[in-house]
């Protein structure tokens, strides 16, 4: 059917709208970390939302409200989330997220830790390019964050606090415990293996 009734087309532009409005007031009243930085529980939740929105607007036989209710659920559900990921306990925040991970380790390139983060050779070097690195050697750690962002460090900078915490981080992960990482200055092979 390529036509609808007026009086259908208002229900839903309607409904839209106040679907909209909804989900606005919610994300305003939820915490800033929604949308200021997307873990893959953030993505889950908005794509969710998307999908409660585009569903409930277009579908004649749904009401607001069942949209609506959709919508507080699965906002209390990411609140809910969000609280057990700042949890101090580690292991729920490993059944939430990646833990970060040493890519590059003083100027050696970790192939093994490329493998696991699903990333080449190629998509390192193109990121370290666009952040002004021309030289591999020049790079103390690269560290995959658990959003998906590199953080760099360049030979000379010191290991600060927030390097140290990512460094122990990496060491407790489990799949890290056949890597060895940690703070201690330990030195890597280029297939990131002990020394």
């Amino acid at each position: 059917m390529l036509t609808a009734a007026w009086s259908q087309l208002g229900w839903t532009a309607l409904k839209a709208f106040l679907l909209y409005l909804t989900a606005l007031f919610l994300l305003r009243a939820g915490e800033r970390r929604t949308l200021a930085e997307l873990a893959p529980f953030d993505v889950v939740a908005m794509v969710a939302l998307g999908a409660i929105l585009g569903r409930t607007a277009t579908a004649s036989d749904t009401a607001y409200a069942v949209g609506a209710v959709a919508l507080v659920t699965l906002v209390i559900a990411h609140r809910i989330v969000a609280r057990v990921r700042m949890s101090r306990r580690r292991v729920f925040r490993r059944l939430l997220e990646h833990s970060p991970t040493i890519l590059v380790y003083d100027g050696v390139m970790r192939d093994n830790a490329l493998r696991r983060c699903r990333l080449t050779p190629e998509d390192l070097y193109s990121t370290l390019r666009c952040k002004g690195i021309a030289d591999l050697s020049t790079v103390h750690l690269a560290i995959f964050e658990p959003e998906g962002r590199l953080s760099i460090l360049r030979v000379g900078e010191p290991d600060g606090d927030l390097v140290q915490a990512a460094l122990r981080d990496a060491a407790s992960a489990r799949d890290a415990a056949h890597d060895g990482i940690g703070g201690s200055g330990d030195a890597w092979r280029r297939d990131g293996s002990e020394l």
